[in-house]
């Protein structure tokens, strides 16, 4: 499945009354719209970003990242960008970039709501009593808080949902958003669990507390540490790939990339440290751009991932557990080429082979496996 987030961020942000558009506002470490950008960027199920900006506004993004001109009303910003939107994709995101906050999680059950229903949105059912006022202060109807939701972004719909749902907008109905327009276009739109944390930025206030929260989750410059392990089988008419060094053997292991388990289990642990999941998350085995994959390359998108977090790595020590051949002899090509990969130098890595006495599987030589520790720290 290929999903397409578009990001809108043509706004002017009048009613923050700043001297140029919100989404341009350093709220800690990159503006509005850097953070909501990133969040799209490194999640793996996203595989194609369209901001909309307002004419004539430039913007650093990340590379492969898309731009689309601004319209007089935000449906005509988002028609703008859906008209760059590959031919291919099957879901289309859409995000407000004054939504900074969005989680890896709210993505997720966006996604997936989107595919199985056609159109859904996140929102958060209100924990107040809700009134309804008309002019003059008074209260004509108490409307029931538990039919009464708060709609945030990202909106989700499959692709020809959303593309009628354009198309009468294109042809005079008028809307505050594009499930509005999805369902004056006739389709059922699904609510998933919002996120309290995916605040919207609007006013001075909601600013400074962005600011705020930036600070205060800015990670500690003491680091943080993750482990990672591997296993793989071994079995015969596969090279024996370790730390991206091909070692003369009859075996190697069985796996959907190279089954490289050094890069493997480095990878986990870099990216259990700042805390983003595990490498089947970001490259599982059921996609077959991974088929047959070299592993140093995805332990270098994985840390592309991390310094897209805020951190760097600071070393990783890998243990190599296999009964035969030995690797001594491969060792410092092995360090080097993981250093490469994770941006730092070989005397921060470090690769050790044991074996396990002939216990189990991998002592007797039917199978390889590595355990993996990895140090990162703040970029500040």
């Amino acid at each position: 499945m290929r999903v397409t987030a578009i990001i809108a961020a043509a706004g002017s942000g009048r009613r923050l009354g700043a001297p140029k558009p919100k989404q341009l506002l350093d709220i800690g470490g990159g503006t509005m719209l850097h953070h909501s950008v990133a969040a799209f960027h490194r999640h793996p199920r996203v595989d194609e970003i369209v901001i909309v900006l307002p004419k004539g506004t430039a913007a650093a993004l990340p590379e492969g990242v898309r731009t689309a001109p601004g319209g007089e009303r935000r449906q005509d910003s988002v028609a703008n960008a859906f008209e760059m939107v590959d031919a291919s994709t099957d879901v289309v995101l859409i995000h407000d970039a004054a939504r900074p906050f969005v989680s890896a999680d709210l993505i997720d059950r966006t996604i997936d709501a989107a595919a199985a229903y056609g159109a859904a949105i996140a929102a958060l059912q209100s924990r107040d009593t809700v009134k309804r006022v008309e002019a003059g202060g008074t209260i004509v109807e108490t409307i029931p808080r538990d039919t009464i939701y708060l709609a945030q972004t990202p909106q989700g719909f499959r692709r020809d949902v959303l593309a009628k749902a354009i198309a009468i907008g294109r042809a005079g109905v008028e809307a505050t958003d594009e499930a509005l327009l999805a369902e004056r276009a006739g389709y059922t739109v699904h609510v998933v669990d919002g996120d309290p944390g995916n605040v919207k930025i609007t006013t001075e206030e909601d600013l400074a507390a962005a600011r705020a929260r930036t600070a205060a989750g800015k990670p500690a410059r003491t680091g943080r540490a993750g482990t990672g392990y591997d296993l793989h089988r071994l079995v015969e008419g596969r090279p024996l790939v370790i730390g991206g060094v091909v070692i003369p053997f009859d075996k190697g292991p069985l796996g959907h990339s190279d089954g490289d388990v050094a890069c493997h289990a480095a990878t986990d642990a870099i990216l259990g440290a700042a805390g983003l999941g595990d490498i089947g998350r970001h490259f599982p085995d059921s996609d077959p751009r991974w088929k047959g994959a070299d592993s140093l390359e995805l332990l270098r998108q994985a840390t592309r991932l991390v310094r897209e977090a805020g951190y760097e790595v600071g070393n990783v020590d890998i243990t190599v557990i296999l009964e035969r051949p030995k690797i001594k002899d491969a060792i410092e090509p092995m360090r080097q080429n993981i250093a490469t990969a994770v941006g730092t130098s070989a005397d921060r890595i470090s690769v050790k082979g044991k074996t396990n006495e002939g216990v189990d599987a991998v002592g007797r030589g039917e199978a390889i496996a590595a355990h993996a520790v990895a140090l990162i720290r703040s970029r500040q």
